[in-house]
């Protein structure tokens, strides 16, 4: 059986899509159905059961699913048990990270992990909307909070949480807050992503009750990448709502100061998120390794 078009039916399958499944494989939605139709033509058995909503799989597409999963493993496993004599690790890792995180912590890691396996190269995408694991393809994800990708594993590898942070500066001039409420009426710096402005900044009552609460802030600046977010609030230009980890050289250094720490107290940790199906060659698997110890480092 060709392999390509196993990927492609395994593509359908976790996207849910003849178009996506093409689109991943470059090839035109009308190519991709005719492809799987071959395919099922070649079996004899029906793989999809096909609506005008949603595409699904028939008892005998899920049996297919899963040895093909198992076939795809095995042909990977060969591929790099090639190399396994020479002890050289190879190959590409593509890879996606908050924007302001990968630049100021992950990419020296993976500067230190290349110093240990020249061979391995990286496509490293930061952004800070979720990647599609699946759709774009890649392989390892760094994400905070909770998590709801269920067929991901996901393992955590460095505790954190979101905090209101300026530069020392700003809050002397301006006082500081003494309530949540009153970011509403400072300078803040809000990051926008895929699905709109986080103005909304989630706190804790900080009483008996323990309400999970949240005050809506003004817009003085605001940008989509969390980079400029943290570079602004070292300026002094507005107060921001970042990961800990992400401006923990900032507030060991005094660039920037924590507020109202007794009401930002909700856990977001820092997630690494890679395929729970896929077999895991050996720079994956080690990489996963390197930054798991790194990361603990941190803590």
């Amino acid at each position: 059986m060709d392999s390509n078009l196993v990927r492609l039916f395994l593509d359908a399958a976790q996207l849910g899509s003849f178009s996506a499944a093409g689109r991943k494989q470059g090839m035109s939605p009308a190519a991709a159905s005719a492809s799987i139709q071959r395919l099922e033509a070649s079996l004899q058995v029906k793989l999809f059961e096909r609506t005008t909503r949603q595409l699904r799989l028939t008892g005998e597409g899920t049996l297919y699913r899963h040895f093909s999963e198992q076939a795809m493993a095995l042909m990977a496993e060969a591929e790099s048990s090639l190399h396994a004599g020479t002890g050289i690790v190879r190959g590409m890792v593509k890879i996606s990270a908050p924007s302001d995180l990968g630049r100021n912590v992950l990419m020296p890691m993976l500067d230190a992990f290349r110093l240990r396996h020249p061979e391995v190269q990286y496509a490293l995408t930061l952004s800070d909307n979720t990647a599609n694991m699946v759709q774009d393809d890649i392989d390892l994800a760094l994400r905070y909070g909770q998590l709801a990708d269920s067929e991901m594993v996901a393992r955590v590898l460095a505790p954190s949480r979101r905090v209101v942070c300026a530069a020392p500066s700003l809050i002397t001039q301006t006082g500081g807050p003494a309530l949540p409420q009153d970011l509403a009426d400072l300078p803040t710096l809000v990051l926008v992503t895929a699905l709109g402005p986080m103005q909304d900044w989630r706190y804790c009552s900080n009483d008996n009750a323990d309400e999970r609460l949240s005050v809506r802030v003004r817009r003085t600046q605001q940008s989509n990448d969390g980079e400029i977010i943290r570079k602004w609030a070292i300026a002094g230009q507005g107060y921001a709502y970042k990961s800990i980890l992400d401006i923990s050289d900032d507030l060991r250094c005094g660039r920037l100061a924590t507020v109202l720490d007794e009401y930002f107290t909700d856990s977001a940790p820092l997630n690494i998120l890679f395929h729970r199906n896929r077999y895991q060659p050996p720079r994956i698997a080690l990489l996963i390794a390197f930054l798991m110890e790194r990361f603990a480092d941190l803590a």
